[in-house]
């Protein structure tokens, strides 16, 4: 009985150990999210569009800086000819504006970041849209972003950044 049971582990032993060794190798990719922002043709883009956009922003906050530096040389200028009421309300009317151009500049540096995470955001849906249909068209079984997975090394062969940037840059070019 105790051969009957031992022969039978044996088999049974012999039968999983080589289904074990001779399993599919996990296929795992790594892509760097940094890099398609930078190289891609939509990144380009992205980034040619939100630098417009600060430096619309930023003419903007100099015309009024340059105006509140006229009127306050102007109130300066005035000081020994206006009663001291006038110049109380001079001064009082530039300290508003001075204010209103710190809560520009707020809202201008609010706007700024919004539209910066809404570019990227839509960046990151289509790049993750790409590397779904490339993790199920090559049988990955699993990709990871470099920097929000934590990856500290992985082997240049696990890299599929450049083919993200391929498909996205191709899926670009289709939608223009």
């Amino acid at each position: 009985m105790k051969k009957t049971i031992v022969i039978l582990s044996v088999f049974i032993f012999l039968g999983i150990i080589p289904q074990a060794f001779c399993a599919d190798v996990a296929k795992i990719g790594v892509f760097n999210f940094q890099k398609i922002l930078t190289d891609s043709s939509a990144g380009k883009m992205i980034q040619k569009k939100i630098n417009e956009k600060g430096n619309e922003l930023q003419k903007k906050l100099k015309t009024e800086k340059d105006r509140l530096d006229e009127l306050n040389k102007a109130i300066e200028r005035e000081a020994l000819v206006l009663t001291p009421e006038k110049l109380k309300d001079k001064q009082r009317d530039f300290r508003i504006r001075v204010n209103d151009l710190k809560k520009m500049q707020e809202d201008f540096a609010q706007e700024f970041k919004r539209l910066e995470v809404k570019f990227i955001n839509q960046i990151q849906k289509e790049v993750f849209e790409i590397t779904d249909a490339i993790g199920k068209e090559e049988g990955y079984l699993l990709i990871l972003e470099r920097k929000t997975a934590g990856v500290v090394y992985h082997p240049s062969q696990l890299d599929i950044t450049d083919q993200i940037i391929k498909k996205y840059n191709l899926k670009v070019s289709k939608t223009k």
